[in-house]
């Protein structure tokens, strides 16, 4: 009998408590705009195609603040403002508004709206508080409605109503905000209902996470990060509370009961976080499945798994399947999520047009069968965020699954599948011991992403103080222990310290202090004095590595979440006042699995230079190498090294001609002799505020998984002026 490929999706929709319970109201708003962009549209789509089954992960603590939201009890500082008469706003309330009320992919969601647009480029262009003096009441209310209206998904802009909006374009009374945001509640009300009513038609699976979203092995034990990293610095207290695992699993199962009328099969455990500990305290609690990555899953066997030149898994039949782990208190079926195939809807194919990036994963799909004995079932798991990558695909994402979708359904050899139905008629046959089950999780297969660090360090001593303190107290309300599951969340870990940082690191950081100074005040204890200052510095920038894959658009004009994951290196303020100014002040890096991005900001107080050369080596690779073709080079590494590949470009003069400007892009392969030859390429480079380039990797010749290092010269004609960074190389990896 010949099988098809099995293919199973599944979307994991998530946000974590931003319900302050001091203040009582929502911090951010990332669930109200979330879900009228993100989560009613995925699977109205879906539904359009009866054919193709599907899983959705709901967590626990987004359910419960959509319902709050639908309630009409749920206000953010962004709703507030969006519902207050623009001619009462104090000064710090316009600042806000012009500082925050931009908080989008503006490609996608300002850029194609041109009341929108032209209020970001005043701002851009003018700056801050030249709105502030200048803008009219008019500006500011249609700024926010157009904040508000940006986030409707393309799929509900075909409402009447919010079509009417859009066309009006400004005018904007606080009436239309009011019918705004009631439109918006109408669009929430209906989240959790249709995901119902798909379930019960057979066509979707969901499943849940543990409430509050913690990391289910820490919990059991901090000890369990040093599994992957033996080193690893831990917190100097202890934190060993099974029990919460427990508490957080029944919390998530009664959520789920009383909105789904059944109990859930399948768990997601928070950031695909496994270990053998936690292996039967999730099969006590009656789920069939759980799922993880496929670092995870190498480990487990010994044999991480490696890739060929077009990202196909060596290894194919170890990962595409299911597995039944083995416990004292039972069995556990688990899959192992595709890595890559996830990565590239999550990350990349949105910089793709719609109809390639569908059958580039079609052909991802194919390929996998090929490779595999088609005699047997195999079962390809993608399983991703289903709400942030979207903003970030033209009209979000909707051309690109609907060309999806389309394909799936006609392709005789594909079959899309709840991973369920999968396991009903397949049951696993290859057994794993739990105990040989790997501590990690979908982030290099290990805990560093919310333990090790000293910031992070300090917040689960924080929390294990607190969880020892109501532990058997007499006042142990459950006010208490609700403030006591939030704090558990992992969100605020993973935006401590290094690794991760956004615009709104202090407001997680406040977050979690908020829910543990609730804790001590529900349990009538004094609030220790750490709680009341932030856990880091939140002012300062400094360098970093890459936190994430971006794909920013090439427009010289840098928007702030488009680099947010980019690898950062200070460089003007790295020379200190005594050395001659840079004439670069900060230098950012990134990728995603098609290009290398850079960016540089300029120092506004030195002349911009001429020419910029990058230049890179590939360690552990044997290349024709040449030399930096500059006059003046210093006899110092890394200037003095010999390197594979250079990038020449000529910028032109700062206030004259087009802006934003094309830059001149020539690429060279070093060749016999110390020579340098032009090469063909697709590079793009932009520069207006600042410069923008990318790089496709494939111009580099560097396949998956490939280090290379690479340096930035600064140059006049033929001759050197500086190195970005200075006295060093930059090392990265390709994808």
């Amino acid at each position: 009998m010949t099988y098809p490929l099995h293919v199973a999706l599944v979307w994991h929709q998530h946000q974590p408590l931003y319900k302050s319970p001091l203040a009582g109201k929502y911090r951010m708003p990332w669930v109200r705009l979330h879900g009228i962009k993100d989560y009613l549209d995925l699977i109205l789509l879906l539904e359009r195609y009866p054919r193709l089954h599907q899983t959705v992960n709901l967590v626990p603590s987004l359910i419960v603040q959509i319902e709050d939201y639908v309630a009409g009890s749920a206000f953010d500082p962004y709703l507030e403002l969006t519902l207050s008469p623009v001619e009462k706003l104090t000064p710090e309330q316009r600042r806000f508004i012009v500082e925050r009320f931009f908080d989008s992919h503006y490609p996608t969601m300002i850029e194609p709206y041109p009341r929108y647009r032209q209020l970001y480029e005043q701002r851009e262009s003018q700056g801050i508080n030249w709105c502030l003096q200048y803008w009219t009441p008019q500006d500011f209310s249609d700024l926010l409605a157009w904040h508000n209206l940006s986030w409707f998904d393309p799929l509900f802009q075909e409402d009447p109503e919010i079509e009417g909006w859009i066309k009006m374009g400004s005018g904007f009374t606080l009436a239309d905000r009011q019918r705004i945001y009631a439109k918006q509640q109408q669009i929430l009300a209906a989240i959790l209902p249709q995901h119902a009513k798909l379930q019960s038609s057979g066509q979707l699976e969901l499943t849940t996470s543990p409430y509050t979203h913690p990391i289910l092995p820490l919990l059991v034990s901090e000890r369990s990060a040093r599994v992957a990293r033996p080193g690893l610095p831990l917190p100097r207290y202890p934190f060993h509370w099974e029990q919460d695992v427990h508490s957080q699993l029944e919390r998530a199962k009664q959520i789920y009961r009383e909105r789904f009328g059944r109990d859930p099969r399948g768990l997601w455990p928070s950031e695909q976080a496994v270990s053998p500990a936690i292996v039967p305290l999730i099969q006590k609690q009656g789920f069939d499945w759980i799922i993880s990555d496929e670092g995870v899953l190498g480990w487990s066997l010994g044999q991480p798994f490696h890739r060929d030149g077009q990202g196909h898994i060596l290894e194919p039949e170890k990962l595409y399947r299911p597995y039944r782990l083995e416990s004292e208190a039972g069995d556990l079926a688990i899959i192992f999520r595709d890595h890559r195939l996830s990565d590239l809807i999550g990350f990349s194919y949105s910089a793709m047009p719609a109809d390639a990036a569908a059958k580039d994963l079609i052909g991802h799909l194919e390929s996998i069968r090929n490779r595999l004995p088609q005699d047997q079932p195999w079962l390809v798991t993608i399983a991703l965020d289903g709400e942030n990558c979207w903003e970030y695909y033209p009209q979000d994402g909707r051309p690109f699954l609907e060309n999806l979708y389309a394909r799936l359904s006609q392709h005789p050899a594909l079959r899309l599948v709840k991973v369920s139905e999968f396991l009903d008629q397949f049951p696993p046959t290859e057994f794993l011991p739990a105990e040989q089950l790997h501590s990690g999780s979908w982030i290099e297969a290990d805990f560093t992403t919310w333990i090790g660090d000293p910031v992070k360090n300090r917040a689960w001593e924080l929390l294990a103080q607190a969880r020892q303190v109501i532990q058997d107290h007499p006042h142990a309300t459950p006010q208490a222990w609700e403030a006591l599951w939030a704090a558990e969340g992992s969100d605020w870990f993973w935006w401590f310290g290094a690794g991760h940082s956004s615009a709104h690191d202090a407001i997680f950081d406040q977050l979690f202090r908020e829910h543990l100074q609730a804790l001590y005040t529900a349990l009538g204890e004094a609030v220790p004095a750490a709680l009341q200052f932030p856990l880091e510095d939140h002012d300062g920038l400094g360098d970093r590595l890459p936190q994430g894959f971006i794909h920013p658009t090439i427009n010289g004009r840098p928007a702030e979440r488009e680099w947010s994951q980019a690898g950062r290196v200070e460089i003007g303020a790295a020379r200190g006042t005594m050395h001659r100014n840079s004439v670069v002040r900060r230098l950012w890096y990134g990728f995603d699995h098609f290009n290398l991005y850079l960016r540089l900001d300029f120092n506004s107080v030195v002349q911009r230079p001429k020419q910029l050369q990058v230049l890179w080596f590939y360690p552990n690779r044997v290349t024709v190498n040449s030399p930096i073709p500059l006059q003046g080079l210093p006899a110092e590494a890394p200037l003095n090294y010999l390197y594979r590949h250079l990038l020449k470009l000529s910028l032109p003069p700062p206030g004259t001609g087009q802006h934003p400007a094309p830059v001149e892009a020539q690429l060279l392969q070093a060749g016999e002799y110390h020579s340098w030859q032009p090469i063909n390429h697709q590079v793009k480079a932009v520069v207006d505020a600042c410069l923008e380039v990318a790089i496709p990797w494939s111009n580099l010749g560097a396949q998956p998984g490939q280090e290379l290092q690479f340096i930035i010269v600064a140059a006049d004609g033929e001759t050197f002026q500086e190195g970005i960074p200075p006295k060093a190389t930059i090392a990265l990896r390709r994808p």
